[in-house]
């Protein structure tokens, strides 16, 4: 398991990489497997603003993309005083692929939050649903 200033670093370096000439709000996340590999995001923007992809996603689609299925935590890193959670499209696919998992706020500079990701999307929406 990484230590939590392993996982925020590694939010804040990808935070450095996000692509967002339009809006200038820049997110890292980085995304912790149950084996403890650290799998990275950055949002990237597109003129649209509707194809946008979060930090979040790009963390998760990369980490399941590589084959990892189970999480321990995600870390989520913006240049905010206040904490920045995840947007409710990015809490629901936290949901479907990692269950109520931590969910780690920071900015650049400090801890700013810890939560379960059942607390940030109480109801969730399933696949209890669909049966």
């Amino acid at each position: 398991m990484a230590d939590e200033a392993t996982l925020i670093g590694a939010a804040r370096a990808a935070r450095e990489r996000a692509v967002a000439p339009y809006s200038g709000f820049k997110v890292g996340a980085a995304l912790e497997t149950a084996g403890g590999a650290i799998v990275t995001g950055c949002n990237i923007e597109n003129a649209t603003y509707g194809l946008t992809v979060c930090a979040e996603r790009v963390a998760l689609l990369k980490a399941v993309s590589e084959g990892h299925r189970a999480f321990r935590r995600i870390a989520v890193v913006a240049a905010t005083e206040d904490a920045t959670p995840p947007c409710g499209p990015c809490r629901q696919l936290l949901w479907e692929f990692c269950g109520d998992i931590e969910v780690v706020l920071a900015n650049l500079e400090r801890d700013l939050g810890h939560h379960r990701l059942a607390e940030l999307l109480p109801l969730p929406f399933d696949a209890r649903f669909l049966s």
